[in-house]
């Protein structure tokens, strides 16, 4: 083992009260089922998948209608149907939770105080939109659309929606134009919610032309609902209801229409950064499944524990987080940036609000990390208990920075999933240990593993991470794939009938996992096979680098180009010296096949939407592919990013 020698190893008393444990004691009594730990739980679990889902129904007494046959259909990943035959709700359970013991919501924007919402003034405020709605003819199966920060206003529209057996989909404000309609207009809409302003690095942002365009692109519309604060606001082409209008009323009963367990319960989206993106469609069990199973064993949520992760609503982990409530926590919600006024904001907020639980990316840890702040004495984190990181690959510098810059009995999270299942596969586990940059388990009812260009499984062995058995967070379909062709072209292309996700993983002897980066943007030099993130982990120790990409190019003949793009910190300039210090880092760190051919100095790196960097269109405009069909610069949260790389393919082609 690389790292033999763990960074946090739980206490007993911290075994002893996690969720995970009460669950393996109910097995023991309940189920005769006892298990030894999680290696054993996670094999019972993926082995027996209906007894494991099953468990899990009891163990959380689903409210629900109806009866089911089985616990899975018979048909394969992706026609896999769960729990046929019942109806349920997911506001409904989350609900189920309500208390006067603790806030429902906690809110904050950049420029303001955090704000409580209780539970009762949640209800009365859902259950109010909830009457408006009905009254505009939204039933089951009708599509409402938010096009919102991350404010509470957006979780109440959500589960308003959610109550009545509607499909939710959101994007935030930051999307271009063109991107909120290649989204929403796939999925023709009856309800749109949208804000004509947003504030961001405190800047404020006027969105009324977009939410016109919006209007004008979607005629399936019927009512569109506006939180302004422009009372003299109109649209061309339809009227519009201010927010205030629609939550006015006053005891009015929250109900709850239970829906099939695969009714549709929300629309994400691909990244669409080579394409329209993909409208994905996940189940209303399905996902109430998952999130109670992640939320309350793999995240270890609490009755009354205060889980923030910081998203906009245009991320899968908006979605994600309101599983917190699912399980008794108290959602966290912030609107803004993270680095404004400075990158230390949200650890501040940490500490304001008294946040248990704290979600981010691994860019928001890796930049506080170059910009020396120490949160563990510069703010007092008594509460915090886990960090969770996801979005990109959390290097092993950044899990030691964590252990010696935050808090040493800190719980740290890595976990990797996505928009797919908008869940994990892979993340924590309180009972285990953590160890420098390796992921501490595969999730209980998910069997991942790593396969080689054989298909065969491996471990301690860099391979394709893919899902051997189906989980109900699956897709059910995608929106306007009828046949499963966009869904099947998708996953199950590389590996017949198994999920293939597009990561280069290595599932080690203690069934932790190391992700290497995407598979799709390997860089592949010579035969031999790189995986990004073992480049990016080099080039982030140079303080004088703020960010990078790398791709490689092959070439007729064997030959290979493999260029690396560098952003500098503070506009410095790239001198020779920083060149070799980047080249020497890069080597010493892995080898000689990593030194890339070329290093360049770009003035920024394409991210998508959702906070990705992307190499895959940087590289087919590269290799002289037309920017037009390779490249959606809408699904791109920098689009102009791209100039320069078009710039640079039109000089090759001219050399």
């Amino acid at each position: 083992m690389e790292n033999d020698i763990p960074l946090w190893t739980p206490s007993k008393d911290f075994v002893e009260n996690a969720n995970i444990s009460h669950f393996l004691n109910w097995l023991r009594n309940e189920k005769n089922l006892p298990f030894a730990g999680y290696p054993q739980l996670w094999e019972w679990s993926v082995d027996n998948l209906e007894a494991f889902w099953e468990s899990l129904w009891q163990y959380f007494d689903i409210l629900h209608d109806g009866t089911y046959a089985s616990v899975r259909s018979a048909q394969p990943m992706p026609y896999t149907r769960w729990f046929e035959g019942v109806s349920l709700n997911y506001a409904e359970h989350v609900f189920r939770k309500k208390t006067t013991l603790h806030p429902a919501l906690i809110f904050q924007s950049e420029s303001g105080a955090a704000n409580e919402i209780s539970w009762n003034e949640l209800e009365e405020k859902v259950a109010s939109l909830q009457y408006y709605l009905k009254q505009r003819g939204v039933t089951a199966g009708d599509r409402v659309v938010a096009y919102m920060p991350c404010i509470p206003e957006a979780t109440i529209a959500f589960l308003a929606a959610n109550s009545l057996g509607a499909v939710w989909s959101s994007c935030s404000p930051d999307f271009g134009t063109t991107a909120v309609i290649d989204r929403f207009e796939q999925i023709k809409p009856k309800v749109l919610i949208a804000v004509d302003r947003y504030s961001y690095g405190g800047k404020s942002f006027d969105k009324t032309t977009t939410v016109q365009a919006l209007v004008r692109s979607l005629p399936s519309v019927e009512t569109v609902i506006v939180l302004s604060e422009n009372k003299d606001l109109q649209l061309e082409s339809k009227p519009i209801v201010f927010w205030p209008e629609v939550i006015h009323h006053k005891d009015i009963p929250l109900a709850f229409v239970r829906m099939p367990f695969s009714h549709p319960i929300w629309v994400l989206y691909s990244s669409g950064t080579t394409g329209l993106p993909k409208a994905i469609v996940h189940s209303h069990g399905g996902i109430l499944m998952e999130q109670l199973k992640y939320g309350t064993f793999h995240n270890d949520y609490k009755t009354g524990e205060r889980c923030f992760w910081y998203t906009t609503t245009g991320w899968m982990m908006w979605n994600y987080i309101h599983g917190c409530l699912l399980a008794g926590g108290t959602m966290v919600l912030y609107d803004g940036s993270p680095a404004y006024p400075d990158i230390r904001a949200l650890w501040k907020f940490i500490e304001d609000s008294g946040i248990h639980h704290f979600g981010t990316s691994a860019g928001y840890i890796l930049a506080s990390m170059k910009e020396g702040v120490r949160p563990g004495k510069e703010f007092k984190l008594h509460a915090l208990r886990s960090i969770g990181s996801t979005g990109s690959t959390l290097p092993p510098e950044a899990f030691e920075w964590v252990y010696q810059e935050v808090k040493r009995d800190v719980w740290l999270t890595s976990m990797s999933g996505g928009t797919d299942v908008c869940s994990a596969f892979v993340g924590g586990n309180p009972t285990g240990p953590v160890y420098s940059g390796e992921i501490q388990c595969r999730a209980l009812g998910c069997k991942l593993e790593a396969f080689d260009e054989m298909g065969k499984s491996v471990i301690e062995e860099v391979g394709e991470m893919v899902i051997t058995e189906p989980m109900p967070s699956m897709p059910i379909y995608f929106w306007n794939d009828p046949q499963f062709v966009r869904y099947s072209e998708s996953y199950f292309q590389m590996f017949p009938g198994i999920w293939r996700h597009g990561d280069w993983i290595c599932v080690t002897e203690r069934s932790g996992v190391i992700i290497y980066g995407r598979s799709d943007a390997t860089l592949n030099r010579g035969g031999v096979r790189i995986g990004t993130s073992e480049i990016y982990r080099a080039v982030d120790k140079i303080k004088e680098v703020k960010d990078s990409l790398i791709i490689c190019i092959e070439k007729e003949g064997g030959e290979f180009w493999m260029p690396l793009f560098v952003v500098m910190q503070n506009e410095m300039k790239i001198t020779p010296a920083i060149k070799n210090k980047i080249i020497e880092t890069i080597r010493a760190e892995n080898s000689p096949r990593h030194v890339p051919d070329e290093i360049l100095v770009v003035p920024d790196i394409p991210y998508t939407i959702s906070g990705k960097k992307t190499e895959t269109p940087v590289k087919k405009v590269l290799m002289g592919k037309d920017p037009r069909a390779v490249l959606n610069t809408g699904a791109l949260k920098n689009p102009s990013s791209m100039d320069f790389f078009v710039s640079l393919a039109k000089q090759k082609m001219q050399t």
